[in-house]
């Protein structure tokens, strides 16, 4: 599915974006059809299962959820080993959401309540980062889409900031508190948890980076502008 959107994107959609651009626009375009359904997907999957917990067994909604993103994960790595081979970074994190998924899933089948708040909290975002991302690749050659990023920024980043260091941080603190404390040892192997929580961890921080240069770049553009009309 996400392979036919992939090229439905590059060579349809966005066939008269410049070559440059239309590899990570079509990404995008993918990325939109997974974010947004991922995070209803999951969260009927987790409310329709009365017994979610960090240790509880997957449901087989909550695997076909899994089933979902592992898909999506699989077509974007192939995307970033095709025209970003030297993107290291998303290269690893999708490797790594892609280990956590199928561990997930296939090898210990259960703790997909943790897997899923996470993939919510990642994926609440994605519609705003798509739409941000497609204006910030034509800003520079189309006024609406300039305009568009400008007004996106501010929003987007807040959203971002208080899911991703707010939130984040807070959930996978009860994740690693529960874990640590044995509560999934008989189901879940310590070394699948602790690779489970190390991957977590690293994103979240990555995040932060990520965002806090967004932040300080867009306020040193403020007041460039600032200072430019005095």
């Amino acid at each position: 599915m996400f392979f036919i959107l992939y090229f439905v994107a590059y060579f349809i959609v966005f066939r008269g974006w410049s070559p440059k651009i239309r590899p990570e626009a079509s990404s995008c375009f993918i990325s939109l059809f997974h974010g947004t359904p991922a995070v209803f997907l999951a969260t009927f999957a987790i409310f329709s299962d009365q017994n979610r917990g960090f240790s509880s067994p997957n449901t087989k909604t909550q695997n076909l959820v899994l089933d979902y993103s592992i898909a999506y994960f699989l077509a974007d790595l192939l995307h970033y080993i095709i025209f970003f081979p030297s993107d290291i970074l998303f290269i690893g994190h999708h490797l790594a959401t892609l280990f956590v998924f199928i561990t997930c899933r296939h090898l210990v089948g259960h703790g997909s309540y943790a897997i899923l708040v996470l993939l919510i909290l990642a994926e609440v975002t994605s519609f705003c980062q798509n739409l941000w991302t497609l204006a910030s690749a034509r800003r520079y050659d189309d006024e609406l889409a300039a305009k568009v990023y400008a007004f996106l920024s501010p929003y987007f980043y807040a959203f971002y900031s208080v899911v991703r260091v707010i939130l984040g941080p807070f959930f996978v603190y009860e994740m690693g508190v529960f874990y640590i404390s044995g509560g999934a040892d008989d189901v879940i192997p310590k070394w699948i948890w602790i690779s489970w929580m190390f991957v977590v961890v690293i994103a979240i921080a990555v995040s932060i980076l990520w965002i806090s240069n967004l932040w300080v770049a867009l306020f040193k553009e403020k007041k460039t502008k600032l200072e430019k009309k005095l």
